[in-house]
């Protein structure tokens, strides 16, 4: 992998678990791809031409996942599926998306051929522009994928980034990232992690999920709040050294109290680390 331009080889301790996992030949979908330039962005995104089959394919994950969102998913990605606009029949567009993040959090949107280089992709965050595949999984993969597509993308990561302060921190997160190497980056993965991908956030309702990979997901969604799962209080120095496992539904999470606690115990564990001033 490249890292800030430099071809340089990573420790097993300094490997993310995708990487790991690519290494083991798990999965080619998993090894990060190195952008050759620039990628269409913003208005320039064009709409794909999808097939019927990919229009079902989102249809059936649409309204599989939308039936286990209430009491389960969090107001904030609630809220940010309305303003989305998602529906059921088609797979939105992702020039649309990007003007209704632009209009609210600054935001944008850019076209990006699957799971990309951790410096592209922190790069992107910085610019507060959002990564996302345009291409959705095939009936085959409809249960669970390890790669990323644009039902995750869309479904999973989008609707938070609507609220500002989950959009302010993703931005800190890409611009700490950028700086970040060695077990600093590998550290910072696992932040990602277990907050963007999995996080879970304590409401006075109760527990309620906002981390993507749950939300987008079948198996976990059902699973995140259960009692098969350990919740842990949110604590950066603490949260960053815990091992997890991509392939498997996860027995261990973090919660959080706020988006606020979130950004704000962000930008105090990366000034420790050096990574933002």
């Amino acid at each position: 992998m490249k890292v800030q331009g430099k071809d340089k080889k990573l420790s097993s301790d300094e490997l993310s678990a995708y990487e790991k996992a690519a290494q083991e030949g798990i999965d080619p979908r998993c090894i990060p791809q190195k952008l050759q330039g620039p990628v269409p962005e913003h208005d320039a995104i064009e709409y794909p031409d999808y097939s019927e089959s990919d229009h079902e394919n989102w249809k059936y994950l649409f309204d599989r996942q939308v039936k286990f969102l209430p009491g389960r998913a969090c107001e904030e990605y609630l809220n940010g599926i309305e303003k989305l606009n998602f529906t059921r029949d088609k797979i939105p567009a992702l020039k649309d998306l990007s003007n209704v993040f632009f209009k609210t959090t600054g935001w944008k949107v850019a076209r990006v051929p699957g799971l990309i280089d951790v410096n592209d992709f922190f790069g992107l965050l910085r610019r507060r522009v959002f990564p996302s595949t345009d291409y959705i999984r095939g009936k085959d993969e409809l249960d669970y994928t390890p790669a990323p597509d644009c039902f995750h993308d869309m479904f999973g990561h989008m609707p938070l980034l609507t609220d500002t302060h989950f959009a302010d921190f993703y931005q800190l997160f890409g611009e700490a990232a950028m700086r970040a190497e060695g077990k600093n980056r590998k550290q910072l993965e696992t932040f990602h992690w277990f907050t963007v991908e999995f996080g879970l956030i304590r409401k006075p309702e109760g527990m309620r999920i906002y981390g993507a990979g749950v939300l987008s997901s079948k198996g976990e969604v059902q699973h995140a709040l259960s009692n098969e799962v350990e919740v842990r209080d949110f604590n950066p120095d603490t949260m960053v050294l815990q091992d997890y496992d991509v392939w498997h539904l996860q027995p261990i999470l973090f919660a959080i109290d706020s988006f606020e606690q979130l950004k704000d115990g962000f930008k105090q564990w990366t000034k420790k680390l050096g990574l933002l001033k």
